[in-house]
């Protein structure tokens, strides 16, 4: 049976992606935190969101959501796709900026630096999750949101955005423990 492919409004994608981005933060603040035992605001930004979650979670959304039922799938497309996201990404930032924010050099199967089998892991987990736990349950929240709201939440979180990104392009966030 084929799945009739759903086209979702654009404030559907803009809040989706602010959650991500701020689900990615929480989990790289957290990390961080765990393993260094500081608070640091990682990420470009100085807001609290890392655009390459967010960015990485629409991606998934857009081609992997019909394979929700098939999780050993979205697992590899998951690493796949997101440690392609993340290599080109790194390789990015450091062609803008000549800086690092991250480099995975002592990690086991690393390509580069800049991404390696462990986090290409931990992005089949968190696709896996995505697709098959976290979008059902966003698609029943989010009719749930006025549309007003919706409308007036996405033109303030982009208004920030757009803020904090216009003021990094000049001055990134590279204080202590941001880059590798």
């Amino acid at each position: 049976m084929m799945r009739k492919k759903t086209l979702h409004r654009f404030d559907y994608y803009v809040l989706l992606f602010f959650a991500l981005s701020f689900i990615g933060w929480v989990w790289e603040v957290a990390l961080y935190f765990c393993t260094s035992h500081a608070f640091i605001n990682r990420g470009v930004y100085r807001g609290p969101y890392l655009p390459i979650y967010g960015a990485g979670g629409i991606l998934l959304s857009l081609l992997l959501r019909s394979l929700g039922r098939r999780p050993p799938v979205v697992f590899l497309l998951s690493a796949l796709i997101c440690s392609v996201l993340e290599y080109l990404t790194s390789y990015f930032l450091e062609f803008l900026w000549g800086i690092r924010w991250w480099d995975y050099s002592g990690h086991t199967l690393n390509l580069h630096g800049r991404v390696c089998l462990l986090g290409a892991m931990v992005f089949g987990l968190g696709g896996t999750a995505l697709v098959c736990v976290l979008l059902p349950f966003y698609d029943k929240i989010y009719p749930r949101i006025p549309e007003k709201w919706r409308i007036v939440i996405c033109l303030l979180l982009l208004g920030i955005f757009v803020a904090d990104a216009t003021y990094c392009a000049v001055r990134p966030n590279t204080g202590m423990g941001i880059t590798g």
